[in-house]
């Protein structure tokens, strides 16, 4: 899978894509990054990307000529056909939809996301008209530019691409896993959950030391008991989902126990 990023701080990603998993799948040809200093698609002698807007405004917005020159050097498919080349461009902007798990997963299965990042004060609209199939925003809040939300997305993407993570259970057994992921449990072998995460955050985890500064890991963990060891953990996703994230569980795949569960931890 191809990514393409087109910043004005290209040496900005040489440290964070350097290390851990974004730098084995780089090296093993699972995934390919390259990197385009917007920069380059200027033609005055002071490299100008950006402008004061129309109709007045703080700050300075990136222009549209620079932007969309450097997306058609791309050899990338005109808008109205990605739909049939498995290719997107997208901007990063405050005024985005959500990047969740799911959208992750959409675009895990295309062959090449081109991630523009914008500015703080915003784009030219014509960029995001002509040249964009969405735009999208890691969270509520406004950041410098788009390098630290493309960093996100490449990681959060390509962490779904087969080979990239040891092992291929991983990303479904997470927090935002498959709700529908269902894997076979072995009597003989460790627990597992019965499926993945179902919208719920992760269950807490544990490792040794057993006691640590006074705190025992929970008993259940070494009973041997696998019924009891997924009981638990399905039980503490729900309870550490409805502390952090409540909004989480409107859509949560829940069965009769964990509603159950849920109106006791409510009080209700």
């Amino acid at each position: 899978m191809r990514f393409d990023i087109i910043t004005i701080f290209p040496d900005f990603f040489h440290g964070i894509f350097g290390h851990g998993v974004v730098k084995r799948a780089l090296t093993n040809g699972l995934i390919d990054v390259s990197l385009h200093d917007l920069r380059g698609f200027t033609h005055d002698r002071h490299r100008t990307v950006d402008d004061r807007p129309f109709g007045g405004g703080e700050g300075m917005v990136l222009k549209p000529e620079p932007l969309i020159a450097a997306v058609e050097s791309l050899g990338i498919a005109p808008k109205a056909e990605r739909s049939s080349t498995r290719e997107t461009v997208i901007l990063l902007s405050a005024q985005g939809a959500r990047f969740t798990q799911s959208v992750a997963r959409e675009l895990a299965g295309l062959g090449r996301v081109v991630l523009l990042c914008g500015r703080y004060e915003g784009v030219d609209e014509r960029v995001n008209e002509l040249v964009c199939d969405r735009e999208l925003s890691i969270g509520d809040y406004v950041l410098s530019g788009g390098e630290l939300g493309a960093a996100v997305i490449v990681d959060a993407i390509m962490r779904l691409i087969p080979g990239v993570l040891g092992n291929e259970d991983s990303s479904a057994y997470e927090s935002f896993g498959h709700a529908d992921a269902t894997f076979p449990n072995d009597p003989d072998g460790p627990p597992r959950a019965t499926h993945g995460s179902g919208g719920l955050l992760d269950y807490p985890h544990y490792t040794r030391p057993a006691e640590f500064r006074g705190m025992a890991v929970p008993e259940v963990l070494s009973g041997g008991d696998h019924a009891a060891i997924r009981k638990w953990r399905r039980e503490r996703a729900l309870e550490k989902t409805l502390r952090n994230r409540p909004d989480l569980i409107e859509n949560a795949d829940l069965s009769k126990e964990d509603q159950a569960l849920l109106r006791r931890l409510q009080g209700k």
